[in-house]
């Protein structure tokens, strides 16, 4: 497997914590603790541009595409609504009473975890929360849908993990699934198995026809496993940790193949806090506590 650096960009002016795909394959957004959303070009990086403003660190984002709007999660559970179109900030509306660490789409609502513990699903139509359950009273830090299986997970400080029904219901909960706080979780492309990191650096393959069952546990980074996605047609896995190192994994046999850090490839000098598996060139794009987003090429 060969590695390239094929950029690295700087910008904002806070440690950056949310990456997301924007309105075409080659343009993507940051959201950081300065409180700016950037636009980035992957066909031009010296067109970078300050598309939102909040007024508190930006802890999350999910692109709405029908709308050309961005939802952006604030450290203090604020959710601002921001029209791309008119460049202006629609609302904010205070729901979370501490901050919000995902936000995932699902049809025409977004669904978001909050530092309080509980769980929302917002009308984007009417910008406003329909349903929420209380989940616990620890940290929510991830949300993944399995389509297939019309279900949520949600990984949460308490080191368990939720599964949820359409209906907000909760159906299932893995208690002590790790040994510290789950930061990321992420059902397989077919909803068989669910892959889960957390802040005691392990990485877990959960079998989800096997009542639940652990069928792989491994010690993948030295600190937190803050984030992880998949190639978007490869059978390929990459995790992000507070140790400033990427890793690339083999889905199929778990095994690591790469590992990506600041002596060998020029990475990271800081927690790598997010990852983005682009369309665009298959490129992988990486933010971090350093203030940079780096381009990543993978063959």
């Amino acid at each position: 497997m060969n590695v390239k650096q094929i950029t690295k960009l700087t910008g904002h002016k806070g440690s950056i914590y949310t990456i997301v795909q924007g309105n075409e394959p080659h343009k993507i957004l940051s959201g950081a603790g300065d409180g700016w959303v950037i636009e980035w070009d992957l066909t031009n990086f010296e067109t970078a541009k300050v598309i939102a403003k909040v007024e508190t660190n930006i802890f999350s984002m999910a692109y709405l595409k029908s709308q050309n709007w961005l939802a952006v999660g604030n450290m203090f559970g604020g959710l601002h609504w921001v029209d791309l179109n008119q460049k202006t900030d629609l609302k904010n509306v205070a729901f979370h009473e501490k901050g919000i660490f995902d936000i995932l789409q699902v049809d025409n609502f977004i669904f978001t975890a909050g530092g309080d513990g509980k769980f929302a699903k917002w009308n984007i139509e009417t910008q406003q929360v329909t349903q929420s359950i209380q989940l616990t009273n620890s940290s929510l830090r991830s949300i993944d849908y399995d389509p297939l299986g019309k279900r949520f997970v949600i990984g949460a400080s308490d080191h368990s993990i939720y599964f949820l029904d359409d209906e907000l219901t909760l159906k299932h909960q893995i208690e002590t699934a790790h040994d510290n706080s789950i930061f990321t979780t992420k059902f397989s492309q077919n909803g068989t198995k669910l892959f889960s990191g957390s802040r005691d650096a392990h990485l877990k393959v959960w079998d989800l026809n096997q009542n639940f069952e652990q069928i792989n546990s491994q010690p993948a980074h030295l600190f937190t496993i803050n984030n992880l996605v998949f190639h978007p047609t490869k059978s390929l896995l990459a995790t992000a940790s507070r140790d400033k190192t990427i890793k690339i994994w083999d889905l199929e046999t778990n095994q690591l193949l790469k590992v990506i850090d600041v002596v060998k490839f020029g990475g990271h000098i800081n927690s790598v806090n997010k990852l983005l598996w682009s369309n665009y060139n298959d490129w992988l794009i990486s933010v971090s506590d350093d203030r940079t987003v780096i381009v990543w090429e993978i063959n």
